[in-house]
């Protein structure tokens, strides 16, 4: 600040800015010297400026300030909590009692934990991520996850890239660039956080070719709009929306035969990634195997949605297709790394060997009504010696969880539900105080009719004591 601009100033605002520090006169300091031998001084440096900076502009500012000594100890704590704060993980566990069990924004599909041992092998040791041991050469990826997959899923060849979006931009941009892709307009989703179907489309290099109305699409429309310049007919299934009332849209069997009888492959963005029937539990999803076994020349889908897995796209279907895709070389900047196929590898295998209590979403899918309402009883139970009765009404009543993630849009699971409201904390404070973690792992739950709603579908059973702790903690 040059001598006009502190020639300005209100005599008080000059005489605080005189108290200000150095640099260099701070970081002498005896915590700042000790604070500058664990971390870089650069960064001690840089955090010091820019409390002083911000000091500064708090003074000059607009708004008055108080004639309070600027003590340089205080100037000390807000570097030192700001360096914490810099060198802390802004990514960490919540506990989930919302009862969405796929939930896009807590990170969708947890994994299993026995897969610790498998990322802790492949994560610090070498493998043979592209090595073939067999013939002491190159190999290729995609192995690790292809049989797998094909038996899985009944498709002759499949690959892996790093979510669905990117499924759907690799084979458009490999199967119809500069070509047009019919799609119904009733189909023209938007995927999540802004990205659309048409948006996506664009970026692949292909021209969209809208057919029908948004309720109604009918096999003549997409018989009519076939042309020289058509190179796929894709079908988008509504895995995260829902349209009701006066609407139809063509079979698989219609799209299927048509795409046989003019030789276009049919694409089908599956989303969900439903690997086997889940009706039995109230979500009415179709498979994976459905589309292929039908005669779908690709599906694309999730790998972090009904499948459980980590966060990946799958293109599954006829093998010349899946490798025509893999050919492209998008297919290289979309691939997935090591991490990802050892989880894959790990979640696809639990399927394979019927194991699917290890997949935690599906263990979630099939939990009973019964074995939740047992947890909600034994979890009050535990919970009551920690709370002032007094001041709260805690009941157990019916409720219901969702699938989340972008599937089953207008399906719900039947479960049991802890409802609580408190007599000190107005609904939208308690599941604030809850969110904020100020009792240790943040808890993230539901508020309906001013009482905060749990639900342990989606809390996992070593989780139990730290939700106690914390719910007993944000109702005090």
């Amino acid at each position: 600040m040059d001598s006009r601009t502190k020639r300005s100033l209100a005599p008080e605002k000059s005489d605080l800015l005189r108290q200000i520090p150095s640099v260099d006169e701070l970081l002498r300091q005896p915590r700042m010297a000790k604070l500058a031998g664990r971390i870089p001084r650069e960064l001690l440096v840089e955090v010091a400026r820019e409390v002083l900076s911000s000091v500064r502009a708090e003074i000059t500012g607009e708004k008055g300030v108080s004639v309070i000594p600027i003590i340089p100890a205080d100037l000390e704590d807000v570097i030192a909590r700001e360096v914490e704060r810099i060198l802390s993980r802004t990514l960490q566990p919540v506990i989930n009692a919302t009862g969405v069990i796929l939930h896009t924004n807590l990170g969708r599909a947890p994994l299993s934990p026995g897969l610790l041992e498998e990322f802790r092998q492949t994560a610090i040791h070498y493998s043979n991520l592209e090595y073939d041991l067999e013939a002491g050469a190159r190999g290729k990826r995609d192995v690790h996850t292809a049989e797998l997959l094909a038996r899985l899923t009944g498709a002759e060849d499949a690959i892996v890239v790093n979510n669905c979006a990117a499924a759907i931009l690799l084979v458009l941009a490999a199967l119809a660039r500069d070509g047009e892709v019919i799609v119904s307009r009733g189909e023209l989703i938007e995927i999540g956080d802004g990205f659309r179907i048409p948006e996506v489309m664009s970026q692949s290099g292909a021209v969209l070719r809208e057919i029908g109305t948004t309720n109604r699409t009918r096999i003549a429309d997409y018989e009519s709009a076939i042309s020289e310049k058509t190179r796929l007919l894709l079908r988008v299934h509504p895995s995260n929306f829902q349209i009701s009332g006066f609407t139809d849209k063509p079979s698989v069997a219609e799209l299927v035969a048509l795409s046989q009888r003019s030789k276009i492959p049919l694409v089908e963005d599956l989303g969900s990634g439903c690997l086997m029937d889940l009706s039995a539990y109230g979500i009415h999803e179709p498979t994976v195997r459905q589309s292929v076994e039908a005669g779908i020349s690709l599906v694309t889908f999730s790998g972090d949605k009904l499948l459980g897995g980590p966060q990946a796209g799958i293109i599954a279907g006829k093998q010349e297709f899946v490798q025509r895709v893999r050919r492209h070389p998008l297919f290289r900047a979309l691939r997935v790394d090591k991490l990802t196929i050892a989880a894959l590898e790990v979640t696809l295998g639990a399927y394979q060997r019927g194991a699917l209590d290890e997949v935690p979403a599906l263990a979630m899918i099939r939990m009973s009504t019964e074995e939740i309402e047992k947890r909600s009883r034994n979890f009050i139970r535990e919970l009551t010696p920690l709370l002032n009765m007094n001041e709260l009404d805690l009941e157990i009543a019916s409720g219901e969880s969702l699938a989340g993630g972008g599937s089953t849009p207008a399906e719900s699971i039947a479960t049991k539900i802890i409802r609580i409201k408190s007599r000190r904390h107005s609904a939208a404070q308690l599941e604030q105080r809850l969110r904020r973690g100020h009792a240790g792992t943040p808890v993230i739950a539901r508020v309906v009719d001013d009482s905060v709603i749990l639900d342990l579908r989606t809390v996992f059973a070593e989780q139990e004591a730290a939700l106690a702790e914390a719910l007993a903690m944000a109702l005090r």
